[in-house]
């Protein structure tokens, strides 16, 4: 490509924060969940680059597509990589297009397309380099580019902005269905490559309460390495929905000959863990089962496909409440209230 933007260029990087930074030179953009990507067009030469500088552009094909469509021929976007499934956006069906199989990619981007939702501009239609511009100057250029070559329902979309914290904060009450977050941006400063300094991102956390249906040794010695959470579902089976883990030393010492008096086959009556998905690892089979006594209250930031997404940070434990009570209703999230029109 012959761009004034080199393909390696690493993107603009966020610090996580919890609190949304206010002032006049801050600016707000919806945190969704999806793939970071920059795209590149130089005539019919398309590049979709991810945050850690690997390739998309097999995995992707429909927005390959899309950014050939574009009526200009160079350019440079920053954007997310969503799939839309009705009001929210699955992770999920994000995580299936890295797949070996381009037959599988192909039938997976036909059944659910992606979108690109960008939101920055950092080459012109010319290639030349918006990259020292402010972000006020490249989100005025973005969102011309926008208007003039973005079809409304198409599959490269222009992503929200606002200067209104309270805006902002909404989008945040609002997370869990189309929205991850919050990002602040420094409006003042250019594109900073690979840089945290002009960026915060604002994720929202959810809590939930779960039974404790096992836990696992650490690998080197015998004590509590993580806590292996469930939930009830239909029927009041039990759920291995997750784990644990991030404990003291101290907790760990202290809690290990606690549970050890509480081991009691299945532990999990539903699903269990080591059972068939992409989740499982070598040490899945590795775990003693407890009787469903103790509730603990984690800390989490996404619940998708009968699992936490990540492991959960541990908050305190919930003798006050009944393991029954501990249902998989409590992190079905109603959608949220996206932004932008995502269908």
């Amino acid at each position: 490509m012959t761009l004034s933007v080199p393909t390696t260029l690493e993107p603009m990087l966020a610090q996580l924060s919890d609190e949304i930074p206010t002032g006049p030179d801050w600016v707000y953009e919806p945190k969704w969940d999806g793939f970071r990507c920059l795209a590149f067009r130089d005539g019919d030469a398309v590049a979709l680059q991810s945050k850690a500088g690997q390739p998309l552009a097999r995995y992707f094909p429909e927005i390959v597509a899309a950014v050939r469509e574009v009526s200009a021929s160079r350019f440079v976007l920053d954007g997310e990589i969503v799939v839309p499934v009705g009001d929210a956006l699955s992770f999920d069906d994000l995580l299936q297009r890295i797949h070996p199989a381009e037959s599988r990619i192909r039938k997976l981007s036909a059944e659910r397309p992606a979108l690109y939702l960008v939101f920055d501009r950092l080459a012109d239609d010319e290639g030349a380099s918006l990259i020292d511009r402010s972000w006020r100057e490249r989100r005025r250029a973005l969102e011309r580019f926008a208007a003039k070559r973005l079809a409304p329902d198409g599959k490269i979309r222009l992503s929200p902005a606002t200067d209104d914290v309270e805006a902002a904060r909404r989008w945040v009450r609002g997370a869990g269905g189309a929205l991850d977050g919050v990002i602040a941006k420094r409006a003042d400063l250019p594109y900073l490559a690979g840089d945290r300094s002009g960026m915060r991102k604002i994720k929202f956390l959810r809590t939930a309460d779960c039974v404790v249906g096992g836990f696992r040794y650490a690998a080197r010695a015998k004590v509590v390495g993580s806590l292996l959470l469930g939930l009830y579902g239909r029927g009041g089976v039990l759920d291995h929905v997750g784990f644990c883990s991030g404990l003291k030393t101290e907790q760990r010492r202290e809690l290990t000959p606690q549970l050890e008096k509480l081991v009691e086959p299945p532990g999990f009556t539903g699903r269990a863990p080591g059972g068939p998905s992409r989740w499982s690892t070598e040490r899945s089979g590795e775990w003693e089962p407890l009787a469903p006594k103790l509730v603990v209250e984690v800390q989490y930031d996404h619940f998708s496909q009968g699992r936490f997404r990540h492991g959960t940070r541990f908050l305190r434990w919930r003798p006050d409440k009944a393991p029954k009570q501990c249902m998989l209703a409590q992190v079905r999230q109603e959608s949220g209230v996206a932004p932008v029109k995502l269908d």
